[in-house]
């Protein structure tokens, strides 16, 4: 038996603009849904970080969470922990790591409801680091899923890896990397992917893959792309031949469609899980040390050790100055939390954390990246978005009761602040 796992990433940056989101709503998310009510047998991973569940809500999409509710509430889907905001977890403190995801768990229970039990988590861009495991185990996730170039040792397909800290082990699962882009970049079709799942099925007695890859690839990405690949796969694949009626029927069906199975016995090989699921179809494997990378992640920077090259390339300034700007809002916001002894000093420090959890996120680094990605508005809207959290953290500061000198080294940190925007904005122009 071949079992296929496949994880759907949803997200949209908190800067999106709404005409955008009502596009990929029409265009991905909706279609998407419809493809799993009309193929009750198939399952999947759903990753929904909770600033897109809290969007989708804001602007008139209730009509996607409910279905995402329903389709959770019946086990079809299961759902994932992350990020609220979508940061890039390894480059953040671990106090900043932990609050993402407890606020991600916050806002997608209030969403999702009794169908969100999230057994497994999503790193933001499946970027990957040892300093985030403690946390993901706290917060009571029993599975991790990474790039497969992540993996640094023989591929599993019969056994689940699994990673280590204080005495307490996590599941690790590797997407396949090529099946999953070429799906992604429509670099394979229905037909083709049958038959790799065919090649996996002959190469031993049960066997498992797993595919991943951003839910705006259906419909959205690839107009019709949910139709054209994924139902087409997902009729091929029923949960047994009596689905088609006969196999009669099954020959009829495969002249129309031309991409069905050539027999109804290989689909009774083949069955869609849930990522958890594997959990309890395949024994753990070797403690393993995942190499640092994301789901970007190439070769040839492992090689040059440049792990997140699309958020922090070793050989980009803007990136580096971003994070020098970012680390400094973490740190004044620290600071304005801790010095909040009154009222108005207490405002102005809630309102600094609120927007640095915004602040975090990934899409400002992403188009900064030059791979090919850029787009100076958008680096500049992250910029601008960590600036409101440095004014707001430095008026709590500076109305607190702290000593003169705790406020004069803050303000200096502002300047530091100013100098390295003004820095970004420069480049901008250059560039």
């Amino acid at each position: 038996m071949i079992y296929w796992a496949q994880l759907f990433h949803f997200y949209q940056p908190p800067t999106q603009i709404p005409a955008v989101l009502e596009k990929i709503c029409n265009e991905s998310y909706k279609p998407l849904l419809e493809v799993f009510r009309q193929h009750p047998h198939a399952r999947a991973t759903v990753n929904i970080n909770g600033v897109l569940l809290e969007m989708l809500r804001d602007h008139g999409h209730r009509d996607i969470i409910n279905g995402l509710r329903e389709l959770g509430e019946r086990a079809q889907i299961e759902f994932t922990g992350s990020g609220k905001y979508h940061p890039i977890l390894p480059l953040l403190p671990s106090n900043e790591v932990r609050r993402q995801i407890e606020l991600n768990i916050v806002a997608s229970r209030r969403a999702l409801g009794k169908g969100y039990m999230p057994r497994g988590f999503f790193p933001p861009e499946m970027c990957y680091g040892p300093d985030i495991v403690p946390e993901i185990i706290a917060t009571g996730h029993r599975w991790l899923i990474l790039g497969g170039v992540a993996c640094p040792c023989q591929w599993p397909m019969d056994r689940i890896c699994q990673v280590e800290y204080g005495g307490k082990k996590l599941a690790v699962f590797f997407r396949d990397d090529v099946l999953s882009n070429k799906i992604s970049f429509r670099k394979i079709g229905p037909r083709d992917f049958i038959g790799h799942l065919k090649q996996l099925n002959g190469s031993r007695d049960d066997t498992y893959i797993v595919t991943a890859m951003d839910a705006e690839t259906y419909g959205h990405h690839i107009r019709g792309w949910e139709r054209l690949f994924l139902s087409s796969v997902y009729e091929q694949i029923q949960p047994g031949a009596e689905s088609y009626g006969s196999i009669k029927q099954a020959t009829a069906l495969a002249a129309q469609q031309s991409a069905l199975l050539e027999s109804a016995e290989f689909a009774n090989q083949v069955k869609i899980v849930t990522i958890s699921e594997l959990l309890n179809l395949f024994p753990a494997g070797d403690t393993i040390s995942p190499k640092l990378s994301s789901w970007s992640t190439m070769d040839d920077d492992l090689k040059a050790s440049n792990p997140y090259p699309l958020w922090k390339d070793k050989d980009n300034e803007i990136h580096r100055l971003q994070w020098e700007h970012l680390n400094l809002c973490i740190d004044v916001v620290g600071k304005a939390q801790e010095c909040a002894a009154n009222e108005e000093s207490a405002l102005f420090a809630r309102i600094a954390r609120g927007l640095l959890d915004l602040a975090e996120h990934s899409c400002q680094f992403w188009w900064a990246s030059h791979r090919p990605m850029w787009d100076i508005n958008l680096i500049h809207l992250g910029l601008i978005e960590q600036w409101r959290v440095l004014v707001n953290a430095y008026r709590a500061i500076n109305k607190s009761p702290a000593a003169q000198e705790i406020k004069r080294d803050y303000y200096y940190k502002l300047v530091a602040a100013r100098d390295i925007r003004n820095k970004i904005v420069d480049k901008l122009f250059i560039e």
